[in-house]
């Protein structure tokens, strides 16, 4: 699963993800590549989905995965009464603001296959996105 291999403190805060992206929010690796366009968190799990996913829709393609799960989610257990403090880490996620590039795909695959994958790479993803090509330059 990813996640962090050290973080200084183990429980983060909410926040507010606030803007669009100004980083990480152009093709840079891959020919095609999958952004977001709206702002969330994506999971640990669905983030390993989405890379099956794009492994599988296209085999001889090169996968590129450009957001990485740094913040820690925690949760209370059920029934649990008030007063006992904040509830310990239960998942991973990556914070995602609208226009970063979460997939990309590459190694001379054709339009057609790399907007297949990556189709079913979106179908995973718990926000809306849509499918990019490279600039160029």
């Amino acid at each position: 699963m990813l996640m962090p291999k050290r973080v200084k403190w183990r429980k983060q805060q909410r926040d507010k993800i606030k803007g669009e992206a100004t980083r990480g929010n152009f093709v840079a690796f891959g020919d095609y590549g999958l952004q977001a366009l709206e702002r969330g968190w994506i999971p640990a799990n669905v983030i390993e989905a989405g890379r099956v996913a794009a492994v599988r829709g296209a085999p001889d393609a090169r996968v590129y995965i450009r957001i990485f799960p740094h913040k820690s989610v925690s949760s209370t257990p059920e029934e649990t009464r008030m007063g006992t403090g904040k509830g310990e880490p239960d998942y991973w996620t990556a914070v995602v603001k609208p226009g970063t590039i979460l997939f990309e795909v590459g190694g001379g695959v054709s339009e057609v296959d790399a907007r297949k994958a990556l189709n079913k790479v979106a179908h995973k993803m718990p926000i809306k996105t849509r499918f990019v090509a490279r600039r160029k330059a």
